[in-house]
């Protein structure tokens, strides 16, 4: 998710010698200096020295250890710290960092890595106008961005568009399956599987309906479609997303109690 970031601000426009990044990994490191020619180090410190902005791409489980050992820095210089590790929330994230620490929680997607992800992004009340407007550019360099005033909507954020590519991932491969099962070619069903999806999506995209009209738009009384439908809502489809977003909802929130020491 970091490369992505550098990547997409890289391709915006923003020069590579105003950005560096760290990483635990040598091959990493020199992969990210290779690729986007920045300034990559071993010793975060010594990357987050006289910098604007600090984003940390890393995992929840170790966010608490990496921004202490960072706090001496932050609470000096202040920049502004952007998180997207899902489940930490600015209170903890304020509570290792610095309560005067001005902090951005973005909660992105996996499609950021091809730049067409979505961003829910919240901040607390420390950020001003343009740390605001500079965590946005970031964001928008790979994706959508909206922004958030109540916290506790990340965590419907997070079931609906962070985990939400594994769900239509989930959705083709039934599909293609199913093809394959009564009779289609695999690479047949495929390629048919996967432009559906493309296409649906980008009719949704640039179309002034919502899916529901949509869906009836293409919907004829007593065809193929209809039929394939009614098989859908009779086994339950909408009771079973609306539990399997809840159920992510509940979990983003108790990770919040378990990394974050939320209450």
């Amino acid at each position: 998710m970091g490369r992505s970031l550098i990547g997409g601000l890289i391709a915006d426009g923003y020069p590579a010698n105003n950005l560096c990044g760290t990483d635990i990994d040598p091959g990493q490191r020199e992969f990210a200096a290779s690729q986007y020619g920045i300034e990559v180090f071993e010793d975060n410190l010594q990357a987050i020295s006289g910098t604007d902005v600090v984003v940390l791409a890393v995992k929840p489980q170790v966010m608490e250890r990496t921004i202490s050992g960072l706090r001496a820095v932050l609470t000096d210089e202040r920049p502004l710290l952007i998180s997207i590790a899902a489940g930490i929330r600015m209170t903890a994230l304020a509570r290792w960092a610095g309560e005067d620490i001005a902090i951005v929680r973005v909660m992105p997607n996996t499609p950021t890595l091809i730049r067409t992800g979505a961003a829910a992004l919240c901040a607390n009340r420390n950020v001003s106008e343009l740390q605001r407007n500079t965590a946005e550019a970031i964001m928008r360099s790979v994706g959508i961005v909206l922004w958030l005033e109540d916290e506790s909507l990340m965590d419907i954020v997070t079931a609906l568009s962070g985990s939400g590519p594994a769900y239509y991932f989930l959705i083709m491969e039934i599909m293609e399956k199913a093809a394959i099962r009564l009779g289609l070619p695999m690479e047949h069903a495929r390629i048919l599987t996967l432009q559906t999806a493309f296409g649906a999506a980008k009719m949704a995209l640039e179309s002034n309906h919502d899916p529901a009209t949509l869906r009836k738009q293409v919907t004829s009384p007593g065809g193929t479609t209809e039929q394939a439908l009614k098989v859908l809502h009779n086994g339950g489809l909408e009771k079973l997303f609306s539990e399997a977003l809840e159920a992510a909802k509940d979990r983003s929130i108790e990770l919040a109690r378990i990394l974050g020491g939320e209450k």
